[in-house]
């Protein structure tokens, strides 16, 4: 009986401790599954965090509408991405509104509107002399036109029309005293009577001196190869923003037709005359009362003078004039070196001994037509203004109050 006792409680120890061996088992069972559960999520982040991020590229911006695209070599051809064919078709649009045709018993030509009162600006040279004048505008509207004054020194004059029942658009000027060689230039008129003509180009050259109506020069024109003929005269000449940068004047061409070189009056000189023609009808131009030339190493050896001198050599002082007032030198002693040609085709030489003109209110002087530069910007006539001159080899400062330029006919 005590062995049979003895037997089940080691059965039941037995048991019991085959039942602990499987619970024990079941939980290590559940805790692995579970760490084998979790470990990837903290693989992973620990990965993320070791690995060394390589660099990412900014992507590329999309252009916006009001932004300019180069095509690419196979992106069709459009207006949309040819840059130079939108802004010019917008200056034309813009400006020639702006531009007339004018024709006279005498001569046809260009011209721009001014003002909404109905001014006109057109070169002197197109209605001087004109009995009859007629205006057609853009949308092929004529009327009669008189002329409200002319300034044949600047080859620049205003007519008028009525302004009742038309659609007077004036231009936008610019600045031609900080224009640039290269710089776009763009011409409207018509050419042969071919109104409302554009041809564009570049300007060619700056400071130029043309001969004016009157004989006399106008300095700081402005050259450009922009196909100009015939008929342009008088037509605005513009920049790439659509300004009048100048007003068609002249062209230099053995067959009276554009050979790349034509000119234009600076705005900057039309801004001074123009509201004193609609004013007054005329424009009194400053005058000094001087002739000569600029210095040059040939000239200077002729007269005696280091050969790098630079300035304005007076080589006459015209009688009664404010230069001969102020007591300024010509010179005396005649040389046989000829500077060109006077009104009546005869030989002008080279007089030694005048004055060097090296300065005018400050403003250094290299060339004669500094001079001119400097009255055409600054000047008026009652002006007083102070020249700088090289004199038997000092430097001598005089005063000299301007006159009115006399008319030459």
């Amino acid at each position: 009986m005590e062995r049979n006792t003895r037997a089940l409680w080691l059965g039941l120890l037995l048991l019991g401790v085959f039942l602990l061996l499987c619970v024990g088992t079941g939980l290590v069972y559940l805790l692995i599954t579970r760490v084998a559960v979790s470990t990837p999520t903290a693989v992973e982040t620990r990965v993320v965090i070791e690995v060394p991020k390589r660099p990412t590229a900014t992507p590329t911006p999309l252009p916006t509408p009001r932004q300019s695209v180069a095509p690419s070599a196979s992106a069709p051809y459009t207006l949309e991405n040819d840059v130079e064919t939108q802004l010019l078709v917008w200056i034309y649009e813009n400006v020639n509104p702006s531009v007339v045709n004018i024709r006279t018993d005498e001569a046809t030509g260009s011209g721009f509107v001014w003002d909404t009162q109905g001014h006109i600006v057109t070169n002197f040279h197109v209605v001087y002399g004109a009995k009859e004048i007629r205006v057609t505008f853009w949308d092929d509207r004529e009327v009669p036109a008189e002329i409200v004054g002319g300034d044949p020194d600047s080859d620049l004059a205003v007519i008028k029309v009525d302004p009742e029942g038309l659609d007077l658009r004036p231009v936008r000027l610019g600045d031609s005293t900080t224009l640039r060689v290269g710089e776009r230039a763009i011409a409207i008129g018509n050419p042969f009577g071919l109104a409302g003509t554009m041809t564009t180009g570049i300007i060619s050259a700056l400071g130029r001196s043309i001969e004016a109506p009157s004989n006399y020069l106008i300095p700081e024109a402005i050259q450009t190869d922009a196909p100009v003929n015939p008929g342009n005269s008088g037509g605005p000449l513009l920049n790439a923003r659509g300004e009048v940068i100048g007003i068609v004047s002249q062209i230099r061409s053995p067959v009276r037709a554009n050979a790349g070189i034509g000119f234009a009056v600076p705005i900057h000189i039309a801004k001074r005359v123009v509201p004193a023609l609609i004013e007054r009808g005329k424009y009194e131009h400053p005058f000094i009362g001087i002739s000569g030339t600029t210095l040059s190493p040939e000239i200077n050896k002729v007269l005696g003078l280091p050969v790098d001198m630079r300035g304005a050599y007076v080589n006459q002082v015209l009688p009664g004039q404010p230069a001969a007032k102020a007591g300024l030198r010509g010179g005396q002693e005649p040389t046989e070196f000829v500077l060109g040609l006077d009104e009546n085709g005869r030989p002008i030489y080279l007089r030694r001994g005048g004055d060097v003109i090296i300065a005018i209110e400050d403003q250094p002087v290299r060339r004669f037509d500094d001079l001119l530069v400097y009255l055409f910007r600054y000047a008026s006539p009652g002006d007083t203004v102070v020249l700088t001159v090289l004199r038997d080899g000092e430097e001598v400062r005089i005063p000299v109050t301007l006159g009115v330029r006399p008319r030459q006919e």
